[in-house]
């Protein structure tokens, strides 16, 4: 159902931590013109655990309207609570979205019985396409492929974005599931390999400052040209390991705002990006020809 390079939108934000409008109009028309394949709002990227429940809702209506149908949305609606995911994915149905992203339960570290009931709660109360989200660095909870495959079953799951980073494991999912499940990178630095063994696509951090890059690049591990996707892969590489010296996003809205396309804004408990870290992020921005 959904394929290449997918961005893990940021939110913009102006100094005072409101949600700047115009820059998200933007964006949005940055992506679309440089072949972005889907547009994932509000999810870890997008601050999501720093907006309230009326900013998320309208974050999602108002990427959906400017999108409006020249490439998919999905959008973020996981929570540890059960009934505040199923009423943020019914806030994405109503407002248009493709589909809806559903992060493992972070925190309260829930069984795979209870991950499996969760995720078919939210299935069963909102009839639209959904997204596992598997990231357990961030999350405490780790989600086994075996409860993946249980999960693969449930007829409006169709994907999972998978952010271990373990290639291996990627590739398990593939063999178990990928007849059933889009199987989606979230991890930007293994995404060449982990498509050029039999995913999807990649919901990537990078392509935030690099779409047209992050678009070949998907393009050309789905078609399996190796020797293209390596050539950008090399390109990008420092990105993809710039912009996470610290906690994810800060490193991407201090390189979106030094490109100039957003204010430096974030929301505490986040802070700005340390200055030790502001010349490896140009130095990867120059190595990507972005800067």
């Amino acid at each position: 159902m959904f394929h290449g390079s997918m961005v893990a939108l940021v939110t913009p934000m102006q100094a005072d931590g409101s949600i700047d409008w115009e820059s998200l109009r933007g964006l949005i028309e940055f992506h679309v013109q440089a072949g972005t394949d889907a547009i994932v709002a509000v999810g870890t990227t997008g601050e999501s655990s720093t907006l309230d429940e009326q900013e998320h809702c309208e974050v999602i209506r108002r990427v959906v309207k400017q999108a409006a149908g020249r490439l998919p949305v999905i959008a973020g609606t996981g929570s540890n609570n059960t009934r505040e995911a199923i009423d943020y994915t019914r806030c994405a149905m109503e407002a248009g979205a493709d589909a809806a992203l559903l992060v493992v339960p972070y925190y309260n570290k829930p069984t795979q019985e209870g991950m499996y009931q969760h995720f078919k709660a939210v299935a069963d109360a909102v009839p639209m396409p959904q997204i596992l989200y598997n990231v357990p660095g961030r999350t405490g909870c780790d989600l086994h492929n075996d409860t993946v495959e249980r999960l693969s079953h449930i007829s409006n799951i169709v994907g999972i974005k998978d952010a271990t980073g373990d290639l291996a494991r990627g590739k398990e999912l593939v063999e178990r599931c990928g007849e059933r499940l889009d199987i989606f990178s979230g991890d930007d630095a293994t995404t060449m390999e982990f498509i050029l063994q039999g995913g999807k696509g990649c919901i990537s951090v990078t392509a935030n400052v690099a779409p047209q890059a992050m678009h070949e690049l998907c393009a050309a591990a789905l078609a399996g040209d190796r020797e293209r996707a390596s050539a950008i892969n090399d390109r990008l590489l420092p990105l993809h390991k710039g912009l996470f010296v610290e906690g994810n996003p800060i490193p991407v809205k201090w390189a979106l705002a030094e490109l100039g396309r957003i204010p430096s804004g974030l929301r505490l408990p986040l802070t700005p990006l340390s200055s030790q870290y502001h010349e490896r992020i140009r130095d990867a921005l120059r190595h990507a020809g972005l800067l």
